[in-house]
């Protein structure tokens, strides 16, 4: 058995094969479950706005602070997820992170304070950012060999998450009289996950110096030093901006074309639907793919040709668009199965996506900002489209830096060689000249 205190180890690797594939059953039943959950309570948010706003007295301005907190607190909280891995290996972080969920989700629930309603709504959301950084480290840990399959797997259980989250809080609210049935519910779900990682976070590390040499290996990474670490910070920010403006604002371009408001919601509903299939068929390809060029400029040329058809011919070939901006936006899957690819070592992969998630985050919380501004500006859809337009392009700039096999603990080593090779230079070059001065 291993004796790393960050991995989940739930049969030991002498065990019986059938052991072995219960064990390995079970880790995968539990990472599903815990992607179920890492976006339910955004989406169900998102379906009960108006009840929300209505029932807590929101103001316009606080009610921004609930739309765009989601990916302020992915960008916050996940930076820190590889300190706390660090210091109490990654099962505990994880059940802490889900108790954090759980404990929000329920909290603000029962109060009728706008204030306290957006702290507890952080501190879900703080759950949620670990989670989103730990899952590719996990997928690293205990599927190696699997990993499109895998990130394939935990990013439609993602999807299946927050359609159902944004489907059913509505209903769930209705059946009950309240919105606030329809959001305490998903605590529930989220709580459902701890038993699966409890036995995990309370087992002792059986070895000392794994732990140590762990965290050493976490400490050295550091994805900002490096040219692929920014790539791919760019390439998440990018693909993740888009995504949030097309949820926030294809609804608007639709019923502006001339589409009912349920006519307008159907087609981001297919966006969405057609997506789910997409997120397992990505993953496994770009596993498959040595060199990641041409996947990753299809990608965003598809995105190209959908958002200027949306420009130029938004009603006629709605459904088309969406279709082809969904296929397109199955990048997402691929920036996540990338981050597993593009690591050595699990301690680098939580690095690399606390990295790329952090600051990724903070870039696409502009994007609705910024179509909102380009729209209220122009009053039509040419210049938000040519600016989504841009951002693809930009992925597809990053993304042809992270297409390449290569590894985030290789460039690091690298530059610290160049690093003390300088250093070195710097030193010779001074103690010439003080031999010569003297």
């Amino acid at each position: 058995m291993s004796t790393s205190p960050m991995v989940l180890e739930p049969a030991a690797a002498v065990a019986p094969s059938g052991r072995r594939v219960r064990g390995t059953l079970l880790v995968l039943a539990a990472m599903l479950l815990v992607a179920l959950n890492l976006r339910t309570s955004i989406t169900s948010v998102g379906s009960l706005l108006t009840e929300v706003r209505a029932g807590l007295h929101l103001s316009g301005l606080m009610a921004g602070v609930v739309t765009t907190m989601p990916t302020i607190a992915f960008a916050v909280f996940g930076a820190f997820t590889p300190v706390l891995v660090r210091r109490f290996a990654a099962p505990r972080v994880l059940v802490a992170a889900m108790a954090a969920l759980v404990a929000g989700q329920a909290l603000r629930v029962i109060t009728d304070s706008a204030v306290i309603f957006v702290v507890t709504g952080a501190l879900a959301l703080s759950g949620i950012a670990v989670g989103n950084v730990l899952m590719p480290m996990l997928v690293k840990q205990h599927f190696p060999e699997r990993t499109g399959l895998v990130t394939g797997m935990y990013s439609v259980s993602m999807s299946i998450g927050a359609t159902v989250g944004a489907a059913a809080a509505v209903p769930i609210a209705h059946a009950f009289g309240s919105w606030r049935a329809g959001l305490g519910v998903w605590a529930i779900l989220a709580l459902a996950a701890i038993p699966l990682w409890l036995p995990a976070a309370l087992r002792r590390p059986s070895a000392a110096p794994a732990a140590v040499s762990g965290a050493k290996a976490l400490a050295r990474v550091r994805p900002g030093a490096t040219r692929l670490g920014w790539a791919m910070a760019i390439f998440f920010g990018a693909q993740s901006l888009s995504g949030y403006a097309a949820m926030g604002w294809l609804p608007t371009l639709f019923r502006d074309a001339g589409f009912a408001a349920e006519h307008a919601g159907l087609l981001l509903g297919i966006l969405s639907v057609v997506g789910v299939p997409m997120g397992l068929i990505m993953p496994s390809l770009a596993a498959r793919v040595r060199r990641l060029h041409g996947l990753i400029l299809a990608l965003a040329g598809l995105m190209i040709v959908s958002y200027l058809g949306m420009m130029l011919a938004p009603h006629a070939g709605a459904y088309l668009w969406v279709v082809v901006l969904s296929i397109g936006q199955s990048s997402f899957p691929l920036a996540l199965t990338v981050l597993g690819l593009r690591a050595r070592t699990p301690e680098g992969t939580v690095a690399l996506s606390a990295f790329a998630q952090s600051i990724g985050y903070l870039f696409a919380a502009l994007g609705p900002l910024l179509v909102g501004y380009f729209y209220g500006l122009t009053g039509g859809w040419t210049v938000p489209m040519l600016f989504l337009i841009g951002i693809a392009v930009l992925q597809a700039v990053a993304g042809l830096f992270i297409a390449a096999p290569r590894f985030v603990e290789d460039e690091q080593s690298r530059l610290s060689v160049e690093d003390e090779q300088s250093r070195l230079s710097v030193e010779d070059e001074q103690s010439r000249l003080g031999v010569e001065g003297g």
